[in-house]
């Protein structure tokens, strides 16, 4: 599940209110301990999808606080950080936010959020890597990891059949051999793969693959990486992907990719879980051939290991001025905790932490995502790389490459030089 970076998070007025305000963490005191009411925001997934865990948690709380009163908002995720950004530069801040796991690094720089004892939650140690990377911030922690959404690979089994291939790849030599062969039966304007040139999620998953990254930081500085050798590997790989397999328009992202699918003009795609199922729903599958004929499965790697993913998810968080910091560490708990994530679980979302994560393996209905997000990266945890996604360096970049206004090496330092700018800069 896709979220946006938000990173002009408020006014400066509100911020002069963040800073002011103090307060201690719900890890660090007992802020709020005796509260009578706690607010809850969530967005509307929890609402539509999992209400009893919801309630679980509201019980679980009111058992250890009898009388206390518990309030849900629930908001879509477009709308979510306007309203959040317009509540916290007032004293009428919710306890115990939802943020998508890349919008938490710009609310951590401003100091929006309180730091949290991460030992008070459950099963912290063994938090994804990915997830864990976006609720810490300077050696702190600032949220709590709720739930993990990884990418697959998803092809249409018939098209595979018929130029030959009976079984999804195992390393990524097997994959491009496949692919050549459905390439070559279905000529020259059919994307074997549709891999969107501008889906920076895709791209860095071959930087990182082959041992580079977006930028490193040494010394409490951050520098952009995207033209060191084992970066530009990863790029070359890349745009090798979009010159042999993408036959479409080399501007676009990756929104509609899973319209495309469904209207039959791609054999493969690499996205989200949730992508290959929905292209085959019947209002989107313009091929009426979808149904029961897209299969997910590891992406290989050109390393010969499983190709790392970009982690999505979300996390849960307490506004620095909530004055029930202790009670709303208490529900986060009880919501994300090892019971909360067999619901979540339950529900086709992967689990928050690698205990969970590995007894999903076993079962064949979610083996595949599962086993993706074992490898998996995030975005570099920098003052201001809400400014380079503002930007969209990586898009620019990767649009210049695959339509060959650029080369690799010009694009990745041209990319550079704009990322230097303004990561170090909150």
């Amino acid at each position: 599940m896709k979220r946006k970076l938000t990173t002009a998070i408020c006014v400066a007025g509100m911020m002069v209110s963040i800073a002011a305000c103090g307060g201690g963490g719900s890890g660090s005191s007992d802020t709020g301990a005796d509260t009578e009411e706690l607010t809850v925001w969530l967005t509307v997934d929890a609402q539509n999808n999992w209400p009893e865990l919801v309630k679980a948690a509201d019980a679980a709380v009111t058992e250890k606080h009898p009388g206390i009163k518990i309030k849900h908002e629930y908001y879509g995720w477009p709308d979510k950080n306007a309203k959040l950004d317009a509540v916290l530069a007032t004293d009428k801040a919710p306890d115990v936010v939802e943020m998508g796991n890349t919008e938490m690094l710009a609310y951590m720089v401003k100091g929006a959020f309180a730091p949290v004892d991460p030992a008070k939650f459950d099963n912290a140690g063994a938090w994804l890597d990915g997830l864990k990377a976006s609720v810490t911030y300077e050696g702190k922690t600032y949220g709590v990891p709720y739930y993990a959404g990884g990418r697959v690979a998803n092809w249409r089994k018939d098209l595979f059949a018929e130029a030959g291939v009976k079984s999804t790849p195992k390393t990524y030599d097997e994959l491009t051999a496949a692919l050549d062969k459905v390439q070559k039966k279905q000529g020259d304007k059919f994307n074997a793969w549709y891999q969107p040139t501008r889906d920076w999620y895709a791209a860095m998953s071959f930087v990182y693959d082959a041992g580079g990254s977006i930028a490193v930081e040494s010394g409490g500085e951050w520098k952009a990486n995207l033209s060191s050798p084992e970066s530009i590997k990863g790029l070359e790989e890349f745009k090798n992907v979009v010159d042999t397999y993408m036959h479409g328009d080399k501007t676009k992202d990756e929104s509609d990719r899973y319209i495309v699918y469904g209207q039959g003009k791609s054999g493969m795609i690499f996205a989200p879980a949730w992508e290959g199922a929905t292209a085959a729903v019947k209002e989107n599958d313009k091929t009426g051939k979808l149904a029961g004929n897209v299969e997910n499965f590891v992406m290989p790697g050109p390393s010969g290991k499983n190709l790392p993913v970009f982690l999505g998810g979300s996390d849960l968080a307490v506004p620095v001025k909530s004055d029930a910091q202790t009670v709303a560490a208490e529900w986060i708990n009880a919501f994300t905790g090892s019971s909360g994530q067999k619901v979540l679980m339950e529900k086709g979302n992967l689990p928050n932490n690698k205990t969970d994560l590995a007894t999903l393996k076993s079962d064949p209905a979610t083996a595949v995502p599962a086993t993706a997000a074992e490898s998996n990266w995030f975005v570099p945890m920098a003052p201001g790389w809400g400014q380079v996604e503002k930007a969209q360096i990586l898009q620019t970049m990767l649009q210049s490459i695959g339509t060959g206004k650029q080369s690799v090496e010009e694009a990745a330092k041209e990319a550079d030089a704009a990322i230097d700018k303004v990561i170090n800069n909150a």
